[in-house]
């Protein structure tokens, strides 16, 4: 796994082996990352990195000096390999939790500019997650949901769905909270 742009691109990291976690493929990263660029300030954005996995995400939004990344992952051992990662790399403005997704996002009330999720593609109940981001406002206005999934999902008929990209089998399906004022984001495109 490596660092894709920003400050720290090419820099590789080598989570241990026995690591069950699933990690963005570079190809997808870059595509995806040239979209939220041409959409966002990232420096000016907080973010949340859901089921963050091996970091990777964060690591990436780190790397382009997001004001603010919020990495949220349960298992142990992850965790642990995420702070570390961070403080090796001196991404002070990552801040990781360990703590169930769901739970995070039903017990907290920041709000973020980009939330990114990636559950396991397996996770029995992932269809809540945009409706619960939704429905517990965690989204500025104008926000973005960007929701990894296996192919074959279809979360179009969700409120607030923008749309799909695929990249070979990574599919990332886009939700945006509406613009304070609507005619903010006009003309801003994918």
């Amino acid at each position: 796994m490596r660092i894709v742009s920003g400050a720290h691109k090419g820099r590789s990291i080598a989570p241990p082996k026995n690591f069950s976690a699933r990690p963005t493929t570079d190809f997808a990263k870059v595509a995806l990352f040239n979209i939220i660029s041409v959409n966002f300030d990232i420096e000016a954005s907080a973010v949340l990195d859901l089921f963050s996995g091996t970091g990777g995400i964060s690591y990436e939004f780190a790397s382009r000096g997001a004001k603010s990344v919020d990495s949220v992952e349960l298992d142990y051992h992850h965790h642990a390999f995420i702070k570390k990662t961070a403080a090796l790399l001196d991404f002070e403005q990552l801040r990781c939790y360990r703590q169930d997704a769901f739970a995070y996002l039903n017990n907290g009330t920041k709000t973020y500019d980009l939330i990114f999720a990636d559950p396991p593609y397996a996770l029995a109940g992932i269809e809540r997650i945009p409706p619960l981001v939704f429905g517990q406002r965690r989204l500025n206005p104008g926000g973005w949901l960007i929701f990894e999934h296996a192919k074959g999902k279809d979360f179009s008929a969700l409120p607030y769905f923008k749309q799909v990209r695929r990249y070979g089998s990574v599919n990332f399906s886009i939700f945006e909270m509406p613009p304070a004022d609507p005619l903010a984001h006009r003309g801003r495109g994918l």
